[in-house]
């Protein structure tokens, strides 16, 4: 007779709640401030309570707060992102995938299907992971992040979020509630690159993104964003400058990318060199301002 194997997990007994306003869900993670965990799709925090790096004696769903979820596009003030927006939603949608291309690519990397049927953007980057596959696209998309508490709203550029891996600007009792990026018209480009070592589900060691303006051949609003090179997800300012206002010629391109690469700041771990990844910063800053600048022209 086979012989089977089940592996019982338990996780340390926690209690629950289920806030139905920000306001609310903001004064209890006040209230258990250390002790207590937002929960949005749980794909990060539900490992981590299993693997016990993560023992929260308070959680706290999102789950039933109306307005966290859902994407509204306006011709005027652009596109805002719930943060409760699911990866799959984000990959799929038509409006993302042809004006914010970039973002579509970015979802589309995190986990395999079934994590973006649950993972959301917010809980993508309320994590602060350096290498976090919606970072890199929403910095050269030049989103901004709505915050809210029980005593109000603020909003922050999303390349002043991060301070650090796993360390962002929330306060205690401040939750993220959405992204929202300025309209993009037709003559405008984006795509994200992540480089990695399996097909699927797996961490990012190099990610890029690009986004552009076209005209006639010049480019111009150019933003890079990069991944997984740094403590935290960062723009390549010093690149920008040198391709804004310009044509995309090979000369160009290699200083943008020699100019991407000397702004990283990689590590080496078991995954990759610090050396290889910030090759690969040039590789994909010039391969992602190129296919940025193709299609801002159709």
């Amino acid at each position: 007779m086979p012989c089977t194997f089940r592996e019982v997990i338990t996780l340390r007994n926690f209690e629950f709640f289920e806030p139905t306003t920000i306001e609310d869900a903001s004064s209890l993670l006040t209230k258990y401030n250390g002790k207590a965990r937002l929960l949005a799709g749980g794909t990060d925090l539900i490992i981590e309570m299993k693997a016990r790096t993560a023992t929260p004696e308070y959680v706290i769903s999102l789950e039933k707060i109306p307005g966290l979820a859902g994407i509204d596009y306006d011709e005027n003030s652009g596109l805002r992102i719930g943060a409760l927006t699911r990866m799959r939603t984000l990959e799929k949608d038509s409006l993302i995938r042809e004006r914010y291309t970039a973002l579509a690519e970015g979802a589309g990397e995190v986990g395999g299907v079934q994590i973006r049927h649950l993972a959301t953007i917010g809980g993508n980057i309320s994590h602060g992971s350096p290498a976090a596959d919606t970072a890199a696209p929403l910095l050269a998309l030049g989103a901004q992040v709505k915050i809210a508490s029980a005593d109000g709203e603020r909003v922050v550029p999303i390349e002043t979020f991060f301070l650090g891996p796993g360390q962002t600007v929330l306060n205690t009792g401040e939750i993220v509630t959405a992204f929202e990026c300025p309209p993009r018209g037709e003559n405008e480009g984006s795509q994200y690159i992540k480089q990695k070592i399996r097909e699927v589900m797996d961490l990012a060691f190099v990610g890029v993104a690009s986004s552009a303006k076209s005209d006639n051949g010049t480019v111009s609003d150019v933003k890079i964003g990069l991944a997984a090179v740094a403590p935290t997800p960062l723009r390549a300012t010093n690149a920008e400058a040198i391709v804004n206002g310009n044509s995309l010629t090979a000369d160009l391109l290699e200083q943008a990318a020699d100019a991407a690469s000397a702004q990283s700041s990689p590590i080496s771990d078991l995954r990759c060199s610090a050396e290889h990844r910030r090759e690969m910063v040039g590789v994909l800053t010039q391969r992602t301002l190129q296919a940025a600048a193709t299609r801002a022209q159709g």
